[in-house]
């Protein structure tokens, strides 16, 4: 079966979805893994240069594995997960939308904004479905959170990710590992784009930024600041929400989601735990994925939503304060796609 007929086959219910997994690293294997065992899925593969790479992923899942995209696109696939070190993306997924193969890319989409916008662009020009791994939207906390906000007045957003410096990271700082996560959530939470950047940001012991203090301003006037580095000994991430009505607390790590709420002006409120899922976000990621593939609905994170987190991003990176061309900001809230 030829990659091109793949595509639209994976529209066809009666069969399983053929995946691919590109990249066998942590991420990439962790993808492995989950694909293996989902129903009406058949991996197909995993590709990765280093031996090493394929060889675990092969104990992992007892899947083939490949040293190339060739030899994975002669197999046959309707969708692939591009976990691959961020430079590579803009090739591999340009290769797979060449051959009408739907693409799920790990955040940052791409090294660069104007890398994203091709990956965007090429999708939509073949009719693929092209989604980003922001992963964290699927932790149950911070669905849990996402729900408790719903049809509020959100007047801040404070999110704090930190933990000790990773070995494996090189190549970029805290704002693109990390930050990024936050900088999803802050525009999903609040359903408008960031229109003021006033980054802070230090390298204590690495090359790059270690050390980032991000506040933000939304379109619809939301306040919020992200605190992350790789200086803390241990991993934190938590969430804080302010609306006009409540203040909701998340630990995105235990998932406890806390909501205060009934403010009196005596300074008394109530105070509630929320229910939390315990779905794993990775496998509730793909899974939404594959859905979207099927049905050719729009994917929960697109393409474009990729992008302008890495825009956002990418300015905190360039030099504090440097407020929004008014050109590429909307003026009020961005429509959302139920």
């Amino acid at each position: 079966m030829s990659s091109k007929g793949a595509a639209t086959a994976a529209n066809d219910p009666s069969r399983p979805i053929r995946v691919g997994v590109i990249g066998a690293g942590v991420m990439g294997s962790n993808h492995a893994r989950v694909l293996a065992g989902l129903p009406d899925v058949s991996l197909v593969g995993v590709v990765d240069p280093c031996a090493a790479h394929r060889t675990r992923a092969t104990e992992l899942t007892s899947c083939p594995s490949f040293e190339t995209l060739d030899e994975l696109f002669a197999e046959g696939v309707d969708a692939v997960t591009v976990a691959a070190p961020t430079h590579l993306h803009h090739e591999i997924a340009l290769a797979c939308i060449a051959h009408e193969i739907h693409v799920l890319v790990e955040k940052p989409i791409a090294s660069t904004v104007e890398e994203g916008h091709d990956i965007v662009a090429a999708a939509k020009r073949a009719g693929v479905t092209l989604m980003v791994g922001h992963v964290e939207r699927f932790n149950p906390a911070v669905a849990a959170i996402k729900k408790a906000i719903a049809g509020e007045d959100i007047l801040s957003i404070a999110i704090t990710r930190v933990g000790p410096f990773p070995p494996r990271m090189s190549n970029v700082g805290v704002v693109i590992d990390l930050a990024v996560h936050d900088i999803d959530l802050i525009r999903w939470f609040t359903e408008s784009d960031i229109i003021e950047v006033q980054p802070q940001l230090s390298s204590a012991v690495a090359e790059r930024e270690d050390i980032a203090l991000l506040q933000f301003r939304t379109a619809s006037g939301v306040l919020a600041h992200i605190n992350t580095n790789w200086l803390t000994p241990f991993k934190a991430r938590s969430v804080t929400v302010a609306t006009r009505g409540k203040y909701v607390m998340g630990d995105l790590l235990t998932r406890q989601v806390t909501e205060c709420f009934g403010f009196k002006p005596d300074g008394s409120y109530s105070m509630r735990h929320l229910p939390v899922g315990h779905d794993e976000p990775l496998r509730a990621e793909l899974i939404s994925y594959l859905s979207a593939v099927r049905s050719g609905d729009i994917p929960a994170v697109t393409g474009d939503e990729g992008v302008a987190s890495l825009e956002i991003a990418t300015r905190c990176l360039e030099h504090p304060s440097k407020p929004a061309l008014a050109s590429a900001a909307r003026k009020g809230p961005r429509r959302v796609v139920a």
